[in-house]
């Protein structure tokens, strides 16, 4: 694929401090890039690096198979954890002025903001000043500043902070429409659980090393023990003395256990209908929070 951004063996330090180590991964075209890891993990540091705000120490970042350019990165649209907008503009003036900044003329630059201020929301509210919106609004308008010259690759790093559920899935059908006209999206956030929902791959990055990437299939399938939820019609206890089985939760008739690698689930399924009737039987899926927990261990 030529469309692709990739970090390659990226290190970075602040003094004596090593904060990125051998940082590697790509951001595919057309697809969602979740990058999670806690405070201090290394994700704001390697996405100012993509954008030329830092420099790498060693490595380097590419775009379309060369070595990214500071032109190509014009055509990049960026936004930073912290708001980075004007307080004193309005949000339509703001967003207008920074797509005339990414070589807009005037025309085009106050279509893209109008229809973006739409899309996401904030039409009514785009000539008032930027410090009388509430935080949600105003990282809508920053949104809307990422986005307004139609980049070809968005670095986002916290895009849904301060925004309500509403808000949120505005925001992440946005991203989603980018992401199917071939835009690579890499996208950092706390909230694990629109992660889970929104990314077609996955980065976790713990201490400055990037500790698990690839697609969501791919890493449930890494990090996936044979765990299934199981649910009878009395109590589930029995399951305590099966072989190989070891109980994970256990609440009256419904119990989750994991199996010993390569021990077939069915005795476990034959042995509870001999009891009775089975409400359920299927395999449990990890989450992201439980992904996310055992690749940083």
């Amino acid at each position: 694929m030529t469309n692709v951004l990739r970090l390659d063996g990226v290190d970075r330090s602040f003094g004596d401090r090593r904060v990125l180590r051998n940082v590697s991964f790509d951001v595919t075209a057309g697809r969602m890039t979740g990058f999670v890891g806690g405070n201090g993990a290394g994700k704001t540091t390697s996405m100012r690096i993509i954008l030329g705000l830092l420099a790498p120490d060693a490595g380097q970042v590419s775009w379309r198979n060369a070595p990214l350019t500071r032109q190509a990165r014009q055509r990049f649209g960026y936004l930073p954890e912290e708001r980075g907008l004007y307080p004193k503009m309005s949000a339509r003036e703001q967003v207008i002025y920074l797509g005339r900044l990414h070589g807009m003329d005037a025309s085009a630059a106050r279509r893209a903001t109008d229809a973006l201020l739409d899309r996401l929301g904030l039409a009514e509210r785009g000539d008032d000043l930027l410090e009388t919106l509430s935080l949600g609004n105003q990282q809508r308008a920053q949104v809307a500043a990422a986005l307004v010259h139609d980049p070809e690759v968005l670095i986002l790093d916290e895009p849904f902070s301060g925004l309500d559920p509403l808000a949120v899935e505005t925001v992440v059908a946005v991203l989603r429409e980018r992401a199917a006209a071939g835009v690579p999206v890499l996208f950092s956030s706390h909230q694990l659980d629109v992660v889970e929902r929104l990314c077609d791959d996955l980065v976790i990055i713990a201490d400055g090393t990037i500790r698990a990437a690839g697609s969501r299939e791919q890493l449930r399938a890494t990090y996936t023990v044979p765990r299934y939820e199981l649910v009878v019609a009395t109590d589930a206890g029995w399951l305590r003395d099966q072989p190989e089985v070891t109980l994970v939760d256990l609440d009256g008739a419904r119990a989750v256990f994991d199996l010993a690698p390569g021990v077939d689930e069915q005795p476990v399924l034959h042995a509870a209908l001999a009891r009775g009737p089975v409400r359920a039987f299927r395999p449990v899926t990890p989450s992201l929070t439980e992904i996310f927990r055992e690749a940083t261990q």
